[in-house]
């Protein structure tokens, strides 16, 4: 962390419970959580345990039914469609477990495309999209197609149209999840080089014990708790 203290997120009393046909499923029992600007937070836990559906709360993908979830000091639980759509295009990229590239697109097209939905011509955002690729290194890859990249190249392209748009909060789902090692670790150092500043906040759902030392905090989850939240150095 880059001695930055200000919260990006700001989580308190979070609960969302899901309906399962008659039974009701609570995913996040009262979530307590901050994450700094200037920080990589880890959210890690066993499978179930509402890891997921904690940072889908925090990007705004899901609505959580009590307690509030402010990011840069909104809630976007109070906002109406397009002005939640309108603040997640300005302050939130999302890295998808399963990558979510349009088949047709190629990277330049697939990054490009939160530029389009903020209203920037298509010409500039590929424009803007091809020097993100270079950054990530795939500077040659632009016209492929996600069938014609390996799965770390595809990662790599994910990150891209997350930064793409210069967001200050980036959420990743399982980012190394199907990466080897080597590649995982290129992905982290490239996904802490490029989007940690005093400005921005990186929020990490993970398995992967390998990567555990690139957090700031790792919060440790379990049946929709957060049990505790420790520096990386410490002991889980």
């Amino acid at each position: 962390m880059n001695g930055q203290s200000t919260a990006a997120v700001r989580c308190k009393s979070v609960v969302k419970t899901y309906d399962t046909g008659g039974d009701k499923v609570v995913a996040l029992g009262g979530i307590d959580l901050e994450i700094h600007m200037g920080e990589l937070m880890m959210l890690v836990g066993p499978s179930g345990c509402g890891k997921t559906t904690l940072i889908s709360v925090i990007a705004g993908i899901l609505d959580q039914d009590s307690g509030s979830c402010e990011v840069f000091g909104e809630d976007m639980l109070h906002m109406r469609s397009n002005q939640k759509l309108k603040f997640r295009a300005r302050n939130i990229g999302f890295v998808f477990q399963a990558y979510n590239l349009l088949p047709s697109l190629n990277a330049v097209e697939n990054v490009s495309v939160p530029l389009i939905i903020n209203g920037v011509k298509r010409q500039t955002a590929e424009y803007r999209a091809a020097k993100v690729l270079e950054q990530v290194g795939l500077g040659a890859r632009g016209k492929s197609l996600p069938s014609q990249l390996s799965g770390g190249q595809q990662q790599r392209v994910a990150i891209a149209r997350a930064l793409v748009h210069d967001p200050k909060l980036i959420v990743c789902d399982e980012p190394t999840s199907a990466l080897d090692h080597e590649t995982g670790h290129t992905v982290m150092e490239l996904l802490k080089d490029v989007a940690l500043h005093d400005d921005r906040a990186l929020v990490i759902v993970t398995h992967d014990s390998r990567i555990f030392g690139f957090a700031d905090r790792i919060a440790r989850m379990d049946d929709g708790h957060i049990d505790k939240v420790v520096d990386s150095s410490d002991k889980l």
